[in-house]
């Protein structure tokens, strides 16, 4: 079942599933010394920022989708609101993660039919679902490969 996030009912839920994607982000992709910067950034203060976030975009619209399996939280999906699409002119998905255990069940492809809905009800200058996924990472390649995306620029970073 995939349904919006519901503040305090499920913080400790939406925590858990974003501490499991950035791990799985800090060992899967990425050169040496990403899993490090990615574990270590996961404090407490760095949980209250986040939560915080989350909320203050859910508090706008629809954007944070957790996917159920019983009473069991086993994925989420985070759709920027719709008041941040200026910043890339498009809708972005922000994040979509499941657990190990639901990799290769419906609930990715329910999770991105959830987003791709929330994202048709923006009011975007340019009609487009935009995500960062690392080139490293064939299998999500792959999924967002079933839904039509491809690339469209390139993203570079520096260092600060």
């Amino acid at each position: 079942m995939i349904r919006p996030y519901r503040t305090a009912d499920d913080r400790a839920a939406l925590w858990s599933l974003k501490r499991g994607f950035e791990r799985t982000l800090g060992t899967t992709t990425g050169g040496p010394g990403k899993a490090k910067r990615y574990q270590e950034k996961l404090d407490s203060d760095y949980r209250e920022r986040y939560i915080e976030w989350v909320e203050a975009c859910q508090a706008d619209e629809d954007c944070v989708f957790l996917a159920e399996c019983g009473e069991e939280a086993v994925g989420y999906a985070f759709l920027l609101p719709e008041r941040l699409a200026m910043i890339w002119d498009g809708a972005v998905l922000n994040e979509l993660f499941v657990v190990e255990s639901a990799r290769g069940s419906e609930v990715a492809d329910e999770l991105m039919t959830a987003v791709i809905d929330a994202a048709r009800e923006q009011s975007l200058p340019i009609d487009r679902l935009l995500l960062d996924v690392d080139p490293e990472n064939g299998r999500a390649r792959a999924f967002y490969d079933r839904y039509g995306f491809e690339p469209w620029g390139e993203l570079v970073a520096r260092s600060l």
